[in-house]
């Protein structure tokens, strides 16, 4: 059988799927010709290096940013990824943060579990989520998800993205100028050095001591020294955030806050959603063993296809 190095763990039917066609191995060798990533390692210049029979990489998950594509496609490596099927769920949790810090969920949660409900009365009001301006930075398949799952919140929807897309929502060039007009701001953009802290401290001011800023993208799109910062000091109101810089490791200082709400990496965490990611990672890897083809490679790699 063909050689598969796997890189971090995999579900028992995704592992059963490709023990089936491969002998996985945990550590690279020449004669490796297929890669399983879960999303956590990295795969560079250096480990490519080390496999010179190398021609596929089956990611779970729709971001890439640990891979090196670029490098892959000159190569001759086809990268896939997950796309689509977690579309939804990351949507469902950019929401379910937005509306945790418009609520005060966590504030209002531990206001009864104190019990200082019965004891000092009512707590205080918080602010709707109707009728909000938000703006999207990354207008991809995610970005229009989110879009249509807050149509019920009647939002006037921004959205800032390297070019201007095929959609009913209004296209800002200018970034800061669009956290500026926005009540919320969401960051659902690719991760990557051309996105690298691309929500600086100007964007964050911009969006202001009444303003709210999600983030279900990479850690690395906000300088995350900054948002703390602007977080302590009243510059930014609220933050709800589901990625950090340098998983899992999260500022302390963002422990001592009461106006964020934090998740350890959740977006796409449901067990539908990780079966459906695990099925279309394997997917593409057999494909590619039988056909030389697959499902969604990324688009470095589609002209390899």
């Amino acid at each position: 059988m063909p050689d598969l190095l796997q890189i971090g763990p995999a579900t028992d039917e995704m592992l059963a799927r490709l023990s089936a066609a491969f002998t996985l191995y945990d550590a690279p060798s020449a004669d490796i010709t297929h890669v399983y990533i879960n999303g956590h390692g990295t795969v560079d210049a250096g480990l490519l290096d080390q496999l010179p029979n190398l021609q596929m990489i089956g990611s779970y998950g729709v971001g890439y940013d640990h891979i090196d594509a670029a490098a892959c496609a000159e190569r001759g490596i086809v990268v896939t990824h997950t796309p689509e099927v977690l579309n939804a769920e990351v949507a469902t949790t950019a929401i379910m943060l937005m509306m945790a810090c418009y609520r005060e969920l966590l504030r209002d949660d531990a206001y009864v579990r104190a019990g200082r409900w019965a004891k000092e009365g009512n707590a205080p009001l918080t602010r709707s989520c109707d009728n909000q301006t938000v703006g999207i930075l990354g207008m991809g398949r995610i970005g229009q998800e989110i879009a249509r799952k807050l149509a019920p919140f009647h939002p006037h929807i921004l959205y800032h993205s390297r070019s201007p897309k095929d959609v009913a929502y209004e296209y800002c060039a200018d970034l800061i100028e669009m956290a500026a007009r926005a009540d919320v701001l969401m960051v659902i953009t690719p991760g990557g050095a051309s996105t690298h802290h691309l929500v600086n401290a100007d964007v964050l001011k911009a969006v202001g001591p009444k303003g709210t800023v999600i983030n279900v993208a990479r850690g690395s799109v906000i300088d995350e020294s900054a948002m703390v910062a602007a977080l302590q000091n009243g510059d930014l109101g609220w933050a709800g955030l589901d990625v950090f810089e340098d998983e899992p490791n999260v500022p302390e200082s963002l422990f001592e806050l009461n106006n964020v709400v934090l998740l350890p990496h959740v977006g796409s965490g449901t067990l539908e959603t990780r079966a459906a990611m695990g099925s279309l990672t394997v997917d593409n890897i057999l494909q590619h063993l039988e056909h030389k083809t697959t499902k969604t490679p990324v688009p470095e790699c589609q002209h390899l296809m």
